[in-house]
């Protein structure tokens, strides 16, 4: 057997293929979340009467599709970087809730914490597939130097944008709103 015949990892590597469509998969994901966590977020906090179960049900099925799918093409590392932007979401989320809530005279204080988990779990997911796309862009993936640069202006840039999203934001973020 000649040694061209033999099969290589990257042969099978369907994570390496797919970030090679990345034309591809950035904008399909990217339009095909917003179209299911935007019904998600409307399911959750428009919804009357909201039901619980059937909204945890479809996000949940749609959130482990997509886990599965960020598994596969972005690797176990990668999602170790999701759990970084659900930590940095944590503030972000709550800025980010009340800024679009607030577009409909509503608060995320307005609504159990139970609401809260689908519309956050595809914020995380989310801003998973930007620092992705964002390592990508930046050509830094494969670059241990340089993407450590780049994620730290990430995180830099993500913390910014949320502490402008809670100054500006609603009322509700007064101390006396928050310590009723």
């Amino acid at each position: 057997m000649d040694s061209r015949d033999r099969l290589t990892r990257e042969d099978f590597d369907t994570a390496q293929k797919m970030r090679a469509m990345g034309c591809f998969v950035y904008p399909f994901f990217a339009v095909h979340m917003a179209a299911f966590g935007g019904f998600g977020f409307f399911m959750a906090y428009f919804m009357e009467p909201l039901d619980l179960k059937f909204l945890y049900l479809h996000g949940g099925i749609a959130i482990f599709v997509y886990l599965t799918f960020y598994v596969t093409i972005f690797g176990r590392d990668a999602i170790r970087w999701m759990f970084i932007n659900a930590v940095l979401g944590v503030f972000g989320i709550y800025a980010m809730l009340d800024g679009f809530l607030g577009l409909f005279g509503k608060f995320a204080s307005d609504y159990s914490w139970k609401v809260h988990l689908i519309p956050a779990m595809y914020y995380v997911l989310y801003t998973f597939l930007l620092r992705q796309f964002i390592l990508d862009i930046t050509r830094t993936r494969d670059q241990p130097a340089r993407r450590v640069w780049v994620e730290r202006g990430y995180v830099a840039i993500s913390l910014l944008v949320y502490a402008l999203l809670w100054w500006l934001g609603p009322e509700s973020h007064t101390p006396a709103a928050l310590n009723p």
